[in-house]
């Protein structure tokens, strides 16, 4: 959103606020408070703010809730988005930008991950996100949508100047967490798995920066001005980092021990997944800033610290 604006766009945000925070929108930025599955809201807001491009990140993304409830999760990500391209098609809105997810590739047979590897999630976050790319493509095919997928790897971090972070409730992110047991905000930070054929045996993750990710959402703009443009993106440093350096990191930054509890792996969590980004940096002119671990935990920490209870008024 910030970005947006400072690249010269205007930004528009949709939001039902079940999990978002209405303080988090920038002053001065139109809002409107929707569900993505109303057809006839999204689309009287789409014409009434003249949009012309749709950046969708409305998911919900918890993987072990994904197993446990998958309708939840197909009623919002899948049929709630063909809501909304339903809404994009009768406003003439031709420009579609859509946060995925490594996810979809499940367990990868080898890495890092390029684009063109087989897709085979193994949990209903992952498996909603590939069934939206396989309908973006048909829509593309069929209507002339000029569509990006992102598929990110683990998004962290904050803005460089602390004013906006991460608040979810439940948490769930490991950065976050391991923040907290930090500072004293939880008794202890849950480490599942350490049983992975890994290094050290706990799950290996490729973090990139927020700010890194918004800069690739505005560089992509120019090659969705093609009709019917079918464009995919790993979004990844290619640097991965178990969730033992993750706790180093957190607890090299703060300067706090971080009381750890190890338990049993979570349902639905592959063992490693780090990108090849090479694609995303050459055809779109992408620059990772924040390329290392400790870069990304510490624009967190200055967030975290700056906003020990989340945003005002939530």
């Amino acid at each position: 959103m910030r970005q947006l604006a400072q690249a010269g766009h205007r930004p528009v945000v949709l939001d039902n606020l079940v999990y978002g925070h209405r303080s988090a929108v920038a002053a001065g930025v139109p809002f409107h408070q929707a569900d993505l599955g109303d057809e006839a809201a999204v689309g009287r807001i789409l014409r009434e703010e003249k949009i012309e491009a749709v950046m969708h990140f409305a998911a919900y993304c918890y993987v072990g809730e994904s197993v446990t409830d998958p309708l939840k999760y197909y009623l919002n990500n899948l049929a709630a988005t063909l809501h909304l391209l339903q809404a994009m098609r009768e406003a003439e809105v031709k420009k579609f930008v859509f946060s995925s997810t490594c996810a979809t590739y499940g367990v990868p047979a080898a890495l890092p991950i390029v684009e063109t590897m087989p897709q085979a999630p193994i949990n209903p976050y992952g498996q909603t996100k590939l069934d939206v790319e396989n309908a973006l493509k048909a829509v593309a095919h069929a209507h002339g949508l000029s569509f990006a997928a992102f598929r990110y790897f683990n998004a962290a971090g904050a803005a460089e100047d602390g004013s906006i972070g991460e608040d979810h409730d439940p948490e769930t992110h490991l950065i976050p967490l391991a923040v907290d047991a930090a500072v004293g905000r939880r008794p202890n930070l849950q480490l599942f798995g350490t049983d992975y054929p890994t290094p050290d045996g706990t799950c290996l993750r490729d973090y990139v920066h927020v700010d890194d990710l918004s800069r690739a959402h505005i560089a992509v703009f120019e090659r969705l001005a093609s009709p019917g443009a079918s464009l995919f993106y790993n979004l990844g440093t290619g640097r991965p980092t178990s969730n033992r350096e993750v706790i180093r990191s957190v607890e090299k930054i703060t300067g706090r021990k971080i009381p750890v509890i190890e338990g049993p792996r979570r349902p639905g969590d592959p063992p490693a997944l780090y990108a090849d980004s090479s694609k995303a940096q050459r055809e779109l002119g992408w620059k990772i800033r924040f390329p290392d671990i400790d870069g990304i935990v510490a624009t967190a920490w200055k967030w975290h610290s700056g906003h020990p209870r989340g945003f005002a008024g939530q």
